[in-house]
């Protein structure tokens, strides 16, 4: 009976690299600002020492840097403005008790295109859904496409969210 040969794990960070590599760039820089969100929400780690420890984690060049920190450091800033407004487009859901994945991807989306004008709604919305697919549960994606859609449908009717 022939042994199988063991399989070579050094190859595996090669793979995960090149995976990595399909991502759009802003897409991953998003992922690192979402997870470091995360982080400060679940365990209230200094946001300092998480966006230090997430760059050590995944290398990004300097521009999607600056992106992943405007988006930590704003959402930070404006959580309070945010939240309202997520509470406002979800009132069945108390933002406390919305999943941690759920709520920081709508505060980045929020940021985006409602506080900053960074980017347009619908680019924001598709990167929060796509956020959604990757790192909620199945109903996420949904949930997140409807908040953002309606405060988007507001914003483009000449309301103000």
């Amino acid at each position: 009976m022939a042994r199988r040969k063991p399989q070579d794990r050094t190859s595996e960070p090669e793979e995960s690299h090149r995976a990595r590599e399909g991502i759009p760039l802003m897409r991953r820089a998003r992922m690192v600002a979402l997870q470091a969100l995360y982080e400060i929400d679940a365990a209230g780690h200094p946001p300092g020492e998480v966006l230090s420890a997430r760059f050590q984690a995944e290398p990004l060049p300097a521009e999607a840097r600056a992106f992943v920190q405007e988006l930590v450091t704003g959402v930070l800033a404006h959580q309070t403005e945010i939240d309202r407004l997520i509470q406002r487009y979800a009132p069945a859901w108390p933002v406390a008790q919305m999943a941690l994945i759920d709520r920081n991807i709508l505060r980045m989306a929020i940021f985006e295109f409602v506080i900053a004008r960074r980017t347009s709604p619908a680019v924001a919305i598709n990167e929060a859904v796509e956020l959604g697919k990757l790192f909620g549960s199945d109903s996420t994606p949904r949930f997140v496409n409807g908040v953002l859609g309606s405060i988007a449908e507001e914003i483009e009717g000449g309301g103000k969210a």
